[in-house]
């Protein structure tokens, strides 16, 4: 094979990035060093170098760690410290893992090695089982939006295979790994040192019937993580070698890009046709990520560094006063005000962080107050921008919802940022609605009734259920079902369905995490008001994001309000699926799909939790109202108690 066919080849087949964490001494770089080997991917001279440093430092058998562990430091130490990347390929795939180290110090260097990963790959001692480390390397893979996570449960030789450890190890993670946004998790028993379901499925571990790691790394589906809907093409060179050629060289980092139809240059707002796409010298009809192109426009536009080529009718966010997540890297903590380099696809604009909502402890998923962010914490901020920014919040595109914070006198990078689009431009929307200030707006008129009086005539408490679950987790038909069961009990209790509200009240609002926002909102008013009316209100809204139904609970009323987690799992919800959005969100005929490509955040704490894969809805209902005693009862009742 000639070195042309050679790269045609490797063009061809598909590749797969993926990062390997866990805590110290798990066993990642002995997994990598026997995967390396097994599909010859290390030259023999480095195999002699590795067998004679074993040597060196007294190790009875090679040291596969070594082959990914290149600093002196690391191999006299035994840990991996910077991040390791080595390639590997199979007869279907390309591979490029990105070794972490497992050390707390070092979390922001998995920051830097995930972030682009398809799959991450989290190894877990057998005996040890869930470490707080482990959790901080889900939460980490969970915040920079990685699809898939691989546990492998390693060190299986020393509890002699044990299935029952390996299952108490799964539950341990699966507990926590709910509480993050983690579509699709498997688990492996592996022992790295021994080869045991490493490349071959191994006898020791016959209870186990999935595949060996090699093979799940061939196998696992990474197709839907492209974005191929929204087109973003960021400009990162204007190329004019004569006065006939302008064409402007980027990267397509989302969506496609085709010959003949029209663009939006922003932020300027230009719009012209595409007449021409370049790959090196070859034209081509169309171009789509991570390729690499020149694009030429049949008008001269306004286009410079740092301009966005859009579709007209799909267009990003600008904004220049941010929210987001954001992972401090520098040895000097963050400093509020502060001035920065925000570097962003290919701008580079000045900013400052204007302040820290709160810093989330990776271990238990816990909110603490800040006001600084020091080396590896990880807070949420506000970000404000001299010059606005052309993006996307980070779940829908990681390459424009990403950026770095840069310190302009050492030119270090100390931070790397997620852009939460919804929190401030709900805000802003909120803000946009109330035409008048508070302290002009008129009283609003008090009703001559009290809550008291209603509740008499009832003879029932007035009770906001909140159901929050995905589609498919059948909030709906509980919700009828309840509705049911009280009125056959003497409660008076009515049900707003997301649905009937979306076709009725909220027709205006489409689909984005704005228009969410809003949907919510509305229906927490109108939940409101029926509260106040004294009826017993049972809604069914899929609410995915925390802060909106945190914000429903305190539009209602906090005593008045219990949310419900109506909690199945997406594969059992896909299977239902009696509205066709999961089968359009595959196939890419529907976008902001919850679940698939917009996120769901489960709720932390909810006042009841039911897992509708394993109940009934007659059984989800007892544990309802079973959960709810007393809480219909009206005042009268409250006298005779």
């Amino acid at each position: 094979m000639d070195i042309a066919e050679f790269l045609r080849d490797l063009e061809r087949t598909e590749l797969l990035r993926f990062a390997t964490a866990g805590s110290v001494d798990d066993g990642k770089s002995t997994l990598i060093g026997r995967l390396l080997l097994a599909t010859r991917s290390i030259f023999s001279d480095q195999i002699a170098a590795v067998e004679r440093a074993s040597l060196n430092l007294n190790r009875e058998e090679t040291d596969l760690a070594m082959f990914t562990d290149g600093l002196k430091a690391e191999r006299e130490q035994g840990i991996t410290i910077d991040v390791a990347f080595r390639q590997f390929r199979t007869g279907s795939r390309r591979f490029i893992i990105a070794d972490a180290p497992g050390h707390e110090q070092y979390t922001r260097n998995m920051v830097t090695g995930a972030s682009t990963a398809s799959l991450a790959v989290i190894l877990l001692d057998a005996r040890l089982g869930v470490l707080p480390q482990s959790r901080r390397h889900a939460f980490i893979a969970s915040l920079l939006g990685i699809p898939r996570v691989l546990v492998l449960v390693n060190k299986m030789d020393l509890v002699d295979y044990s299935q029952s450890v390996f299952e108490n190890v799964r539950q341990q993670y699966e507990d926590f790994c709910r509480r993050l946004d983690v579509k699709d998790i498997s688990y492996i028993p592996v022992s790295a040192l021994r080869g045991d379901n490493v490349v071959e499925k191994s006898p020791r571990t016959p209870w186990y019937q999935g595949l060996p790691f090699l093979s799940h790394l061939e196998r696992v589906y990474a197709g839907s993580d492209t974005n191929l809907i929204d087109l973003r093409f960021p400009v990162q060179l204007v190329l004019r070698p004569n006065a006939d050629f302008r064409g402007y060289a980027g990267k397509v980092v989302s969506g496609v890009v085709r010959v003949g139809e029209k663009v939006m240059a922003l932020p300027s707002g230009g719009v012209s046709s595409v007449t021409r796409i370049l790959v090196g010298t070859r034209g081509v009809d169309y171009a789509f990520p991570p390729q690499s192109v020149v694009v030429c426009l049949a008008d001269e536009l306004d286009v410079s560094r740092g301009h966005v080529f859009v579709h007209p009718a799909n267009l990003p966010l600008v904004e220049s006063d941010l929210e987001a997540m954001l992972v401090w890297m520098g040895d000097q903590p963050l400093s509020v005000g502060k001035s920065y380099l925000i570097g962003h696809t290919t701008r580079m604009v000045r900013g400052h962080i204007s302040g820290v909502h709160y810093r989330v402890e990776p271990d238990d998923l816990h909110r603490r107050p800040a006001d600084t962010l020091a080396l590896n914490e990880i807070g949420r901020v506000d970000l404000g921008l001299q010059q606005p920014l052309i993006y996307d919040e980070y779940r829908r595109n990681r390459s424009t919802g990403s950026f770095i914070v840069i310190d302009p006198l050492t030119n270090a990078t100390v931070g790397a940022g997620m852009i939460i689009e919804r929190s401030k431009h709900v805000g802003s929307l909120l803000k946009k609605l109330r035409r008048v200030t508070p302290e002009f707006e008129p009283a609003l008129p008090q009703s001559r009734v009290a809550p008291e009086d209603r509740s008499r005539l009832l003879n029932q408490r007035p009770l906001a259920i909140w159901l929050t679950g995905l589609s498919g987790a059948g909030k709906s038909s509980i919700a009828y079902a309840l509705e049911k069961r009280l009125l056959t009990e003497g409660r008076l209790a009515y049900v707003l369905d997301g649905d009937s509200i979306r076709h009725s009240l909220n027709t205006d609002l489409g689909y984005s995490a704005v228009d969410r926002s809003e949907n919510i909102r509305r229906a927490a008013e109108l939940t409101r008001l029926f509260v106040d009316a004294g009826l017993i209100v049972i809604t069914a809204f899929i609410s995915p994001f925390r802060e909106d139904r945190l914000r429903a609970r305190g539009i209602v009323g906090s005593e008045n309000f219990v949310e419900v987690f109506v909690d199945a799992p997406l594969e059992v919800c896909e299977s239902r699926d009696v509205k066709g959005l999961y089968r359009k969100a595959r196939a890419n005929e529907l976008s902001e799909v919850t679940g698939i490509s917009s996120p769901y955040e489960p709720p932390e704490s909810p006042e009841i939790h039911v897992r509708t894969d394993q109940m009934t809805i007659d059984e989800t209902i007892e544990v309802i109202l079973d959960s709810l005693k007393g809480k219909f009862a009206g005042r009268d009742s409250d006298r005779n108690r």
